[in-house]
Parts: C-alpha cells; sequence; structure tokens
C-alpha cells in the first residue's frame, strides 16, 4: 500500500499564452458566471467561506491575493518547511486568483478566504501520500475564529484509482465540503469517446469541464460520464507568481471558477435557509443554477453555472 501511495500524481497538463505584470480588467469567466452582478445586487462575495486550494502553492506576497490567504501549509520536500508554501510553478496561484484575487482584477468570490495547501513541487508533481495527507488536513482544519474548509479545489490528476485517495475524499464530503476538481486535458474532441483519470471519476467529487469565451467546449476538455458541470478555461487571465497575472488554459483554469460559484452559493442558500446546507444540497443548488451549452450530459455535465438563475421563481 505504501508503495502504491508514492505514485506519482501531477498537475493537469495547461498551457501558459501570456504572462503580464499589468492587469485591470474582470476575466470573461468570471462575467459569465454572472458574480459582478451577485457583487452588486446582493452584496455577496464569498466572505466567511475558506477554500482549500490543494495545488503547487500560492504566491503568498501577490498584492491580489495576500489579505485573502488565511494559512497554508507545504507537504513536499520542497522549501524544507511545513510553513513554506510558496509557488514554484505559478499552478496554484493562478488557480487562487480566480477563486478570491481582490486588487487590479477580481476572483468570482473576491472575499472569500484561501487555505494553502502545497503538495506539488515547481515540476507539479508529487504522489498520492501528500494529496490524501493535504485532503485530511483541510478536513480536519480549525481557524483561529473557528473557521473550517468548506471547499476543496484540486485541479491534478493520476491513472491509478487508490483507495486512500477516495477514502479521504469522502472523509471530506461527510463533514459537509464540497470536492472540487479537474476533468482532465486528455479529450480528442470526440463525444463518443470517454477519457478517464482520478479523482475525476470519483463520483463524489464536482468534476468541472472547460469552455472558450463563446461557450464552445475545449477540444482538450475530458469526457466521461462523471462531468458534472462546465466553466470557462480557454485563455483565462489570473494571478500569477511572482506579482505578475497570466493567461493559462486547461480544465484546471475551469475548476476554481466552480469553487468560487459555490463558495457565492454556499452563503446565498445559508442566507435564504437560515441554516447550514449540506454537502448534497450545496451540489444541487449548484445544478440548479446551470444552464446547458447543447452538448451531451458526458460533456458538458449539467451545464455552465449562471447565478441569476438563484433568483428565478420556480
Amino acid at each position: 500500500m505504501k508503495e502504491n501511495l508514492e505514485n506519482l500524481i501531477k498537475l493537469i497538463p495547461f498551457e501558459v499564452k501570456e504572462i503580464t505584470t499589468k492587469s485591470t480588467e474582470i476575466p470573461y469567466g468570471i462575467s459569465m458566471s454572472q458574480a459582478p452582478e451577485i457583487w452588486e445586487a446582493e452584496g455577496e462575495t464569498g466572505k466567511g467561506v475558506v477554500v482549500a486550494v490543494i495545488d503547487t502553492g500560492i504566491d503568498s506576497r501577490h498584492p491580489d491575493l495576500k489579505n485573502n490567504i488565511i494559512g497554508g501549509r507545504n507537504f513536499t520536500p520542497e522549501g524544507w518547511s511545513q510553513t513554506n508554501y510558496e509557488d514554484l510553478n505559478g499552478h496554484g496561484t493562478h488557480v487562487a486568483g480566480t477563486i478570491a484575487a481582490n486588487g487590479k482584477i477580481k476572483g468570482v468570490a473576491p472575499d472569500a478566504k484561501i487555505l494553502a495547501l502545497k503538495v506539488l513541487n515547481r515540476h507539479g508533481s508529487g504522489n498520492y501520500y501528500a494529496i490524501i495527507e493535504g485532503i485530511r488536513y483541510a478536513t480536519n482544519w480549525k481557524g483561529a475564529n473557528g473557521e473550517r474548509v468548506r471547499i476543496i479545489n484540486m485541479s491534478l490528476g493520476g491513472s491509478i484509482d487508490e483507495p486512500k485517495l477516495k477514502e479521504a475524499i469522502l472523509e471530506a464530503c461527510s463533514r459537509g465540503i464540497v470536492v472540487v476538481v479537474a476533468s482532465g486535458n486528455e479529450g480528442d474532441n470526440n463525444e463518443k469517446t470517454y477519457e478517464f483519470g482520478y479523482p475525476a471519476l470519483y463520483n463524489e467529487c464536482i468534476t468541472v469541464a472547460a469552455c472558450n469565451a463563446e461557450k464552445q467546449i475545449a477540444p482538450f476538455s475530458n469526457n466521461s460520464l462523471e462531468v458534472d458541470v462546465t466553466a470557462a478555461g480557454v485563455n483565462v487571465l489570473s494571478t500569477y507568481p511572482i506579482q505578475k497575472y497570466a493567461t493559462l488554459s486547461g480544465t484546471s483554469m475551469a475548476t476554481p471558477h466552480i469553487s468560487g460559484v459555490l463558495a457565492l452559493l454556499i452563503n446565498l442558500g445559508e442566507k435564504k435557509f437560515k441554516r447550514e446546507m449540506t454537502e448534497s444540497e450545496i451540489f444541487s443548488l449548484l445544478t440548479q443554477v446551470c444552464c446547458s451549452l447543447g452538448y451531451e450530459a458526458s460533456t458538458e455535465g449539467h451545464g455552465m453555472p449562471t447565478l441569476l438563475k438563484f433568483f428565478e421563481e420556480c
């Protein structure tokens, strides 16, 4: 079993389109989710929701992120300290920005908090043991004021169905945590064929496919019977080390859009119902605000979230 846990797991491949030091816009994926309308009309920005980003770490000095990082931990040998979760790859910083950037650019939930859990090194590689430990840490984490993780974001994958990984995810879900993962980038642009990887194929996870600004499914986006929703994943602008911005493509970029949407929905839903929602209720609420893009369910799942649907009367 220990040998299996040491098997390689890595980032789902992504493409860097551009790196820049300047940015002043709301990325198109944020706008497509209708998050800005929710900020303005409802004053809902994700405040109080903690999202664990299990990834390559985060640039803790980035001006658009530093005020929203509530804590972190390093599960890799890189940095030689459990408290050094700095991102030497770029991926984790980009993911975190799409969720909760609050500066020159905005994430979907700009007042949500990020728990930075570094499980992959500068090359985007790690092992199942580190991922599992990261999930368990997120599941049991408590903040100084009693905060706890409500959402786990993982844009990584491997070919092995590791029982201990699934066990850790099940434990998180049993504690009311929603686990959001990327579908993968091995797609062949054929809706009739399926691609396989884990944790994307675990039914307990919310598996995210990618589309472009025209709401067309990205040709690289994996199809499977476990795809749940779709979000922007082509030419996505977000934060990047060191204190920069970058445009990236991949289902890894779509996944944090959904985590940000969930941060807003958790607050909207619990305000409406006047109680804490369960993990299954949160997922149900997500599907209720989705609109189909016209593809098969194995390609788009329930479609793309449009947050204003939360206020539509049945």
